[in-house]
């Protein structure tokens, strides 16, 4: 017999729920229908990190559904935005510091599928955002991921060099480019001291000393630092992590003179409109702040203007078709490229009469259909971060990875 079915005064009795159980599931469902209560009520979730959204994990996951429930209870919190409004304005009115906010998370504002393997200490030493001075903010990933790679130098430089020579054994032009951090760009603005400086400068020398020229990745630190000068401007917005369009635009004319040297030489840009951006990093603080955009207009005949601004993630591929003028790269282009690529897109549209891009997440997570989009291309390119490179963080690193596109590759080879 289950003791639960004993006699009360049985010395071996023991209920099934007992007081502390009932509490504990009560607060279980209140906090899991949280958010499906809440959503009947009009509240809805908001996005807080620079990432979608976590989704209700599927029932056919097994014991990673009850692990995945904790990801997606917590992001669609009502309220949580102004939470985390509430708790940085206590710590700094209070406390004059601001609050040690999103400690330990993996989220960043460049993708959420690309943090692959556990690093071997606790992330939540390095702050979430790092305050720069003249008002600078800094990702703390920027830090925390050259402190504590997933990866080796040696094993990151394996992965690049395995995509290197499975593109180019196809006879397929292979273009490798890393958007440097904003931090490797204008270190100036950091401040006096922060935690992981140390690990985070010898990360960052060791890296941009080895690694573009063991891969032939394409440095763009010189020519954004030039474009920045000559423009009398930064290239990276002071509360954003991103570049700005001439930024992105100075990428465009790099990786086409590297495909078709002079090509730029009759290219016309001209600024058009502008607009407001939100910025990422103060959504990691509670903040809402905008970042102005000023964008340009680009005609590779020097003529009429050939852009395109067709917002995406990259998530779900973009396609931008062109007709042919003088001044274009004409052969088809497959792109990897994340969101420092969000800002070129439209400079690579009005370059280009055939050019496609998707994330990097796409590489391991949907494998097969994007091994057939980039054998759709003659040129593939791929535009990587440094921070998640730095970190051996991209999970298309894994030479397999390499290997698995490098056969559907081989199998439709461009003579």
């Amino acid at each position: 017999m289950h003791e639960a079915w004993l006699p009360r005064e049985h010395p071996l009795h023991r209920p099934r729920h007992g007081r502390r159980q009932l509490v504990a599931l009560i607060c279980a469902l209140a906090f899991f229908s949280a958010p499906l209560s809440s959503w009947l009520f009009g509240a809805r979730p908001e996005q807080l990190e620079n990432r979608p959204l976590a989704e209700f994990p599927s029932v056919t996951e097994g014991l990673d559904f009850f692990t995945g429930l904790n990801g997606w209870a917590t992001d669609h919190l009502p309220f949580r935005k102004g939470a985390v409004q509430a708790v940085n304005g206590i710590s700094r009115g209070v406390f004059g510091e601001p609050a040690p906010l999103a400690g330990g998370s993996h989220s960043s504002p460049v993708g959420a599928g690309q943090v692959d393997a556990k690093p071997p200490i606790d992330e939540s030493v390095f702050p979430p955002v790092i305050e720069g001075e003249d008002g600078w903010l800094y990702l703390g990933h920027d830090v925390s991921y050259r402190c504590v790679p997933s990866r080796s130098t040696e094993e990151v430089i394996a992965g690049l060099r395995a995509w290197r020579k499975a593109v180019e054994s196809s006879g397929r032009e292979f273009q490798l480019v890393i958007a440097p951090d904003k931090s490797t760009v204008y270190p100036e603005h950091l401040p006096e001291t922060y935690p992981g400086e140390d690990c985070s400068v010898a990360g960052r020398e060791a890296f941009w000393g080895e690694v573009p020229k063991a891969t032939g990745a394409i440095d763009l630190r010189a020519p954004l630092r030039q474009t920045a000068e000559r423009n009398g401007r930064p290239i990276y917005h002071d509360i954003d992590t991103h570049w700005t369009h001439e930024g992105g635009a100075t990428m465009v004319y790099q990786l086409a003179e590297r495909l078709s040297p002079g090509i730029t030489s009759t290219w016309k840009m001209a600024p058009s409109r502008q607009y407001s951006h939100s910025a990422d990093i103060p959504d990691l603080l509670g903040q809402d702040r905008t970042v102005p955009i000023q964008a340009y207009s680009l005609a590779p005949d020097g003529g009429a203007d050939n852009t395109q601004f067709k917002p995406s993630d990259f998530h779900q591929p973009l396609h931008l078709k062109s007709s042919p003028k003088p001044g274009m790269i004409t052969k088809p282009v497959r792109m990897v490229g994340d969101s420092f690529t969000q800002f070129a897109s439209p400079y690579l549209a009005a370059t280009h009469t055939d050019i496609a891009i998707t994330h990097p997440d796409n590489v391991t997570t949907n494998a097969q259909a994007t091994a057939n989009f980039l054998a759709e291309g003659e040129t593939i390119t791929f535009e990587l971060s440094e921070r998640f490179v730095a970190g051996g963080r991209y999970p298309l690193l894994d030479p397999a990875a390499a290997a698995e596109a490098g056969r559907v590759l081989a199998a439709h080879p461009v003579r």
